[in-house]
């Protein structure tokens, strides 16, 4: 962990991105998949689709599309929260509540696997599940 530490130490020492600035961040310390993933977010926030995200890596996404384009954290769905270290600090600046913490370290998408059911669900009641009114029920109207 020592040594991880110190890379990351000496990547901002020598790199110095600006954390105000999301585009500097991703070109000096970031990588193509967290690019990408900032990409799809804020194409999707541009079609007004909601986007889940699961853990770690898609969270650090998240937070480069958010400094883009500030309007994408309306639509970023925060799967579930792992037990990496910082991901809850990420989130927090993100401010999405997690769907899920069930103490996951497993990778691979799994949070967003589970609440993918969740969030189908949640748009089926919106959508399909009638109103008292309109279902006629006897003292709706109180």
């Amino acid at each position: 962990m020592a040594a991880k530490i110190a890379v990351i130490n000496r990547a901002l020492e020598i790199n110095r991105p600006n954390p105000a600035d999301g585009l500097d961040v991703l070109s000096k310390v970031g990588g193509f998949e967290i690019g990408g993933i900032a990409g799809v977010i804020i194409g999707a926030a541009a079609l007004h689709k909601p986007v889940v995200v699961d853990g770690f890596i898609s969270t650090a996404g998240a937070l480069i599309a958010q400094s883009l384009a500030p309007m994408t954290a309306e639509y970023i769905i925060a799967a579930h929260r792992s037990m990496e270290n910082g991901h809850g600090v990420m989130q927090d600046h993100l401010n999405c509540e997690p769907l899920l913490d069930l103490n996951l370290r497993l990778g691979e998408g799994t949070g967003a696997a589970l609440a993918m059911h969740l969030v189908e669900a949640a748009a089926r009641i919106v959508s399909e599940v009638a109103t008292f009114e309109e279902a006629a029920v006897a003292g709706a109207d109180k």
